[in-house]
Parts: C-alpha cells; structure tokens; sequence
C-alpha cells in the first residue's frame, strides 16, 4: 500500500460538536511536560528557603539567615536600634549607608567639635564639607532651592547672592535649617484702596529704580510710612528690612515673590507689585530639619551653604 492510500486515525478526547468537529487528544511537547515538573520543584525549594506560606497571624520563616538581613538604624537623636527584617533592596541599602556613616563619622565629628570658622579654615575638613555638603543639600535642599541653591522666583530665595531675609551669619543660618521660617505679609485688599495700592507699589518699585510714575509714587511714600498702611514697622523706615523678622529689603533689587525681573512691561511690573500688596503672603514656608537632619549634619550644611555655596556673610 502507498503511503498515499495510508489513513492517519488521530486520538480524539471524544468531545464532537455539530456532528463532525471533535477535539483531538495531541500530547504535549516533552520540554513542555519537564518545564511544568520544573516550576513545582522551584516552588517547592522557594517554600523551604523563603517566608511563604500564612500561619494564623504569622507566617512560614523559611531557613534563618538566608532570607533575613540585620541593620543598624541610627534615630535622629543619636540613638541607634539593631533591626532585622526579611531581606530586601531598602534593608540592603540601610546596611550599605551603615558602613559609609563609619567611614565618615571621625569627619562629622570633626565638625562637631571645631567652631564654624575652624572648619572654613581646615582645608582637608573643608573637602569633606563640599562633597558631604553637596549631598545633603541635593537630597534635603535642592528641591526648592534648586541644585546650584540659586533658588526660584516666587518659591525659594536665593542662597548664593550676600542678600538674607533672616540673616547670612554662620549663626543665622544654623538657626534658620534647624528651626526652619514661616514668612507672613498681611493683605491689604481691605485696608487700601484700589488708588492707594497702585501708589504704594508705584513707591516700592522706585526704591529699586524700577519704572514708575512719581507723582502716584510720592503719595505712595507717606502711605508706606503713615499709619493706614504701616509698611514701615516691618521693612524699615528706609525700606531695608529687618533680619530679626525676615522682612524684605526692598532697597537690593533682590525680587522674590514679585517677579519684577521677569515682567517685560513696566505696567506688568506694576501689577506684579500690586497683585502681592493686595493679598499679602503666607507661603514663604521652609521646613523645619532638627527633626530630620542630625545637629553635625545641620552644622555641616551651614558651612556648606555659607563658603561653598558663597552667599553667607
């Protein structure tokens, strides 16, 4: 017979469906079959090695010492606690930044134990400060003050100009990352008029040569010093600011919740002005990190932000 004329029978599972369609019984690849097998004997060593199954309100713990991982986690305070916990990249991590803190704590202390002026003078001390400095300030500063810590308009102040709402002193510095500031101006929509505001922003930006008109601006003058208005009792009776407070200087050409510099128009520049006059701030909000950041670590950023970043006095 030819193996043309040869009938091929075919196993079926002996389902049929509309009379003539019937499910055939092929059977699986081989490397199919031994791939299944395999899973079940992964699964079955991952049971023994690794937490894996629930028990009431615990679970399977698998060998001790292999999936588990043991750090030491040092609190702000100081203090330090022993944790082990199952082993994962967080608790890997922990373990890693364990052993770098060794390596630089004969640093920290260093700069613990020297005044601010000391350390400046230490140029090997001083090389730890810019590379140790450079990373708490992008993890913790950066972010609103920007790499380079020359801040953003209308969210962070500048921190490499000679310009300090609060102060640029090693001291004031220290005290403003530790305690952190809450900068307030009270609005002026209800107190002056509509004319009254265009005035004294006209008077506001001719204290920094900023366009303006010098009529409105002369009257805005006896309002920025009156009684009515008070803007004195804050910024100054020659619009300098005042440090122990963090009010402005209106005098340095330093603009940071107006972006006068960036309005293109002396008319936009007015409005810039006038628009934060009228509804006054409370938005100029830094954090407060004596509960984030340990005190050698503050006193580290303050030589950081005061010589490297070049803005401290």
């Amino acid at each position: 017979m030819s193996q043309d004329n040869k009938k091929v029978t075919v196993e079926t599972t002996g389902h049929v469906w509309d009379d003539d369609l019937q499910e055939l019984n092929n059977p699986l690849p081989r490397w199919w079959i031994w791939g299944f097998y395999i899973t079940f004997g992964f699964a079955l060593v991952y049971w023994l090695f690794y937490p894996a199954w629930p028990i009431a309100s615990s679970y399977t713990k698998g060998i001790p010492g292999l999936n588990s991982i043991t750090y030491v986690a040092t609190k702000v305070d100081g203090t330090q606690e022993t944790k082990t916990t199952h082993w994962n990249m967080r608790s890997k991590l922990m373990v890693e930044m364990n052993e770098l803190h060794k390596e630089q704590k004969p640093y920290f202390d260093k700069v613990a134990g020297k005044s601010f002026e000391d350390v400046s003078k230490d140029a090997e001390l001083m090389q730890f400060v810019n590379s140790a400095g450079k990373t708490l300030f992008s993890d913790n500063c950066a972010p609103c003050h920007q790499a380079g810590g020359q801040g953003k308009v209308k969210f962070a102040p500048n921190l490499t100009d000679d310009y300090w709402q609060y102060g640029g002193t090693y001291e004031n510095i220290q005290t403003t990352i530790t305690g952190g500031r809450h900068g307030v101006m009270p609005a002026f929509k209800t107190i002056l008029t509509d004319a009254e505001l265009t005035q004294v922003s006209n008077y506001v930006l001719s204290l920094s040569g900023e366009p303006n008109n010098a009529a409105a601006a002369k009257l805005g003058d006896a309002i920025f010093h009156g009684d009515k208005a008070g803007c004195y009792a804050c910024h100054g009776a020659e619009a300098k600011g005042n440090t122990a407070m963090g009010s402005a200087n209106l005098t340095d050409k330093i603009w940071l919740w107006p972006d006068v510099l960036g309005a293109k128009t002396p008319e936009a520049k007015l409005a810039e002005v006038k628009t934060l006059i009228y509804g006054g701030m409370d938005k100029g909000v830094m954090p407060v990190w004596e509960t984030r950041l340990k005190p050698e670590q503050i006193k580290l950023l303050t030589v950081y932000v005061h010589d490297s970043l070049g803005g401290g006095k």
